[in-house]
């Protein structure tokens, strides 16, 4: 029988990594070959930040402020890097390949379990599972929308923006924040769209997350946000805790 976090950890991986199906759509419409959409897949490994490039290519802009929103986007998997680095205590290689997989679903799904053992179960199996699966499907979406030919003609042209909207959109039921910020965001994007090029609306949309204020610790449910039975501390995770 599978241990908890091997689970969760390929369903999770599953889940997501057909999602890579969409991902070489988008890439082929927005105009690049299949090699540069599984390349992509390779080597950058963020579905967000992939979806951003792909969109302001799509729109016309250029790979520059493609490349500058996706890594914008790319930049929050550092802070998770930050916080998982005591449980994944690996060099060499081994650390460079575990920062690869750092990102959202791998993060969440270590972060989440009780002990320092099950988050590096968790974090390996997510990571394997996602990278293999949306790799996988990046090259079949990718094989199958070169042999559609007019992808105009199926809508395919809207789908990275419209993938891209559904992956943000469980962030706008988080809080009045998350809402505040999208608003700003997007009045910031369209007021620019008639002056500016392709691309750039989107790299000063992200402006609205600095001048929208954020919450600080007392804003957190429970005020400590201690664990219910943790006494306020939690426990160090080179003692086979993780703290919460």
């Amino acid at each position: 029988m599978l241990s908890p976090p091997v689970r969760d950890g390929l369903g999770m991986g599953v889940a997501v990594g057909l999602s890579g199906t969409a991902f070489g759509a988008a890439a082929v419409t927005a105009g690049l070959s299949v090699p540069q959409a599984c390349v992509l897949s390779l080597f950058a490994f963020t579905g967000a930040s992939q979806f951003a490039l792909v969109g302001v290519i799509a729109g016309g802009g250029s790979l520059a402020a493609g490349a500058a929103g996706a890594l914008l986007l790319g930049a929050r998997n550092t802070l998770y890097g930050l916080r998982m680095a005591d449980l994944l205590p690996w060099r060499g290689p081994r650390r460079l390949l575990a920062a690869h997989g750092i990102i959202d679903e791998t993060a969440a799904g270590a972060l989440s379990q009780p002990t320092a053992a099950w988050a590096r179960t968790s974090f390996v199996t997510v990571f394997a599972s996602i990278y293999l699966t949306w790799n996988l499907m990046t090259l079949v979406g990718a094989l199958a929308t070169e042999r559609i030919g007019d992808t105009d003609a199926f809508g395919l042209d809207a789908m990275s923006a419209a993938v891209f909207l559904a992956l943000i959109a469980p962030r706008l039921r988080e809080g009045h924040r998350e809402r505040a910020v999208a608003v700003l965001a997007a009045a910031i994007a369209l007021a620019a769209v008639p002056f500016l090029p392709p691309g750039v609306p989107v790299l000063l949309a992200s402006a609205a997350a600095l001048i929208v204020p954020g919450r600080g610790p007392s804003g957190r449910s429970g005020g400590d946000g201690a664990a219910a039975g943790s006494g306020g501390d939690g426990e160090d995770p080179a003692r086979g805790e993780v703290r919460t």
